[in-house]
């Protein structure tokens, strides 16, 4: 089973993962940082895919250990159109065992089931490619 947990979206409203059983599939991805290179393309690949996600019932949720306002102004910028999560003490982070020395998270995405089971885990270093495999293992059967 994916941990489940609680906690604010950028925007402030409540998110909790165990919520979506049962009716929406969930792409947990988590990268280690708004605002730099990477995570900048990362986001808006998922952003411009996103309508390929929702399509199969899916709900697409970043993570990232900044701080609410750097999460809020990372979603308008990019006008990401699915929720950020921060977490600055790094809570989720640990929870899902991705953190790395600085207390970033490593680029990992988690395709979490219907019932609440991680079904894939996405694991590339390369930003554009990894919502791209998270893509494809997403529509698998």
């Amino acid at each position: 089973m994916a941990p489940d947990f609680s906690t604010r979206d950028s925007d402030g409203h409540e998110f909790r993962l165990s919520s979506h059983r049962g009716h929406q599939k969930v792409v947990l991805y988590f990268f280690p940082a708004c605002f730099t290179p990477g995570c900048d393309r990362e986001a808006g690949k998922f952003r411009d895919e996103f309508p390929q996600f929702t399509g199969s019932s899916t709900q697409v949720v970043g993570v990232s250990n900044d701080e609410v306002e750097t999460a809020k102004r990372f979603r308008e910028h990019f006008h990401l159109p699915f929720p950020v999560l921060p977490d600055p003490e790094g809570k989720i982070i640990s929870l899902y065992g991705v953190g790395k020395p600085g207390g970033h998270a490593r680029r990992v995405t988690f395709l979490v089931g219907l019932e609440g089971r991680i079904e894939e885990v996405v694991d590339a270093r390369d930003p554009e490619a990894h919502v791209t495999q998270t893509l494809q293992r997403s529509k698998s059967p």
